[in-house]
């Protein structure tokens, strides 16, 4: 089996495949085999299912497989985090989700008090909670920094998707535009309530085009990567992300770290005339 078409529910993977063998996992080499790296048995003992829930997945049987079970799958095929995202965009695929036509609440806005003063204890980093849909909950006086003259916090409900496929001053302020707007894309479809979203119908999607349309059935997992701005003061920064899932609000805290010398210094350049501190958006 592969780490894309161990489950031929999933067959739709459209990344290369490569072979787990099961050496690298710590299990027994049972001689020869008609096909390279691990059996249905392997994976189900790994993955704590039976064979025989295992074949049902794999025959397009059982559709509709738990989040654990998904989750265990992952974990049996040692899966990277950007595998892991495409086995999930895979499975809501084969369960039909993609199409569904109910109409869950909006994400919350509001971030948990908790969450709150884990930021405020970020600063004088750079750091914002946001959604999957890319909504800007709340962020640090050195983000605000960051950003300042690009445009990305002048709505009063800043949203990074709608900046990169919308703002042109975007396409200048992310060096690598083009895998950027691949990762909003990718996260916009993993957001918990995506057809009900009323913006993305009624603004958003009018406004981005076909651009966003393509890369959201182009099955990219995106590699996400160090991000490199070009700040419109001319500085150019070089950022490593660190991101916390905070599941039970189907939000995420992404920390933005300098890569190099170089960045630290033009971000405490651009700290300098920033006054303030934290602020959250409702």
């Amino acid at each position: 089996m592969t780490a894309c078409s161990s489950v031929s529910t999933f067959s739709r993977c459209s990344t290369a495949c490569r072979p787990v063998q099961p050496q690298s996992l710590g299990l027994p080499d049972h001689g020869r085999r008609r096909s390279p790296g691990l059996r249905r048995s392997d994976l189900a003992t790994r993955a704590g299912i039976s064979v025989e829930y295992l074949t049902r997945i794999e025959q397009g049987r059982d559709r509709h497989p738990s989040i654990a079970v998904v989750n265990a799958l992952a974990d049996g095929l040692s899966l990277d985090p950007a595998e892991r995202d495409h086995l999930r965009y895979l499975a809501k695929i084969s369960g039909g989700e993609c199409v569904s036509h109910t109409r869950p609440a909006p994400p919350t806005r509001q971030v948990r008090p908790s969450v709150l003063r884990t930021l405020r204890l970020l600063e004088p980093g750079i750091a914002l909670v946001t959604n999957r849909t890319g909504d800007v909950l709340s962020h640090t006086s050195a983000f605000e920094a960051v950003t300042s003259g690009t445009g990305l916090l002048d709505s009063d409900t800043p949203n990074l998707t709608r900046y990169v496929f919308t703002d042109p001053r975007a396409r200048s302020f992310f060096a690598d535009w083009d895998d950027v707007a691949d990762e909003r894309a990718f996260d916009l479809w993993l957001g918990p309530s995506l057809d009900s979203y009323e913006w993305f119908t009624a603004e958003l999607a009018p406004l981005a085009g076909p651009d966003l349309t393509r890369r959201l059935h182009r099955h990219v997992v995106p590699q996400r990567g160090d991000l490199r701005l070009r700040h419109p003061s001319g500085r150019e920064l070089r950022l490593v992300r660190e991101t916390l899932d905070l599941s039970a609000d189907a939000q995420q805290l992404v920390v933005l770290l300098p890569a190099d010398e170089a960045t630290d210094q033009a971000v405490e350049e651009l700290r300098r005339p920033a006054h303030g501190g934290l602020r959250a958006i409702s």
